[in-house]
């Protein structure tokens, strides 16, 4: 994937770096594939606000994707390459031999003609799924199950990707993104490949517009909050958290730094292996 760049002839277009979409092949989406998104507004179904700074922006339609490759043993062609408002990762459009098509998450390096295929004597190539336990060691895999049969749930976002480090006693060792090793059932089935558009950490919008085009309402600062409205607010001036010395927190006082909000006998803590990596300090 390229980022394309703009003249600075504004403000707006000196720093402005958007995808150049290169590698979509077709606009629109298989109809047969899609559905209606309903906006929440960040609004639960009693119509009370849970998420805040979320609202408006473009209609969008859902893109059914196979996460699971439910189809084995069945080989398909790969007949477009598609953009997905609802992720960061491009979509392929694939077409079985028995005429049934679907969506899958387009890896780097897979282009329109390929073949891809899943199932347990598939083989290890860009684009096919398989058990972890069929993968060769020190590949790069994404959309991994967690759990065998739940679909891919691990590395499904832009440029993501998870190596498999080893197999020991029916689990396979992998090291996420994150840094973390963690053991997973090696019955559990994973994508060959990183997952394409990897250029998209490196896109500038430009312009708080585009933004709000994607959903995002403005996030303001509770140290700019009156003391009513957040912990932080208040003081006269700049200061930290209503004129004293005040640790960040959330507008309900949870602390926002260094505060650990996982649960310490959680059940799925017994399959991580190694936990990833704090920041070195400089």
């Amino acid at each position: 994937m390229a980022l394309k760049s703009y003249r600075p002839l504004t403000p707006v277009s000196r720093f402005k770096q958007t995808p150049a979409f290169d590698e979509i092949t077709k606009s629109k989406p298989e109809k047969s594939l899609v559905e209606t998104l309903k906006k929440t507004g960040g609004r639960n179904n009693n119509g009370r606000m849970t998420s805040r700074h979320i609202g408006g922006g473009h209609k969008q339609k859902y893109r059914i994707i196979d996460f699971k490759r439910k189809k084995h043993g069945v080989e398909a062609d790969v007949i477009a390459i598609e953009y997905d408002p609802n992720r960061s990762a491009r979509i392929a459009l694939i077409k079985y031999t028995d005429g049934e098509k679907a969506y899958i998450l387009a890896p780097n390096g897979l282009n329109v003609g390929a073949k891809v295929s899943a199932g347990e004597n598939a083989a290890p190539e860009i684009g096919n799924a398989l058990p972890l336990k069929n993968i060769p060691l020190g590949a790069s895999i994404h959309n991994v199950e967690l759990v065998p049969g739940r679909g891919g749930q691990i590395a499904r976002s832009a440029g993501q990707q998870v190596m498999l480090n080893n197999r020991e006693a029916g689990y396979a060792l992998v090291k996420l993104p994150s840094g973390e090793i963690r053991k997973i059932n090696e019955n559990a089935y994973a994508t060959i490949g990183q997952v394409g558009n990897i250029d998209h950490m490196n896109v500038k919008s430009g312009k708080a517009g585009r933004t709000r085009w994607q959903g995002r309402r403005p996030h303001v600062r509770g140290m700019v909050m009156n003391p009513v409205d957040h912990p932080m607010g208040g003081g006269q001036g700049k200061s930290k958290g209503g004129g004293g010395r005040h640790h960040p927190v959330s507008p309900w006082g949870q602390l926002a730094k260094g505060f650990k909000t996982r649960r310490k006998h959680k059940q799925s803590s017994t399959f991580i292996v190694e936990r990833r990596k704090s920041k070195k300090k400089v």
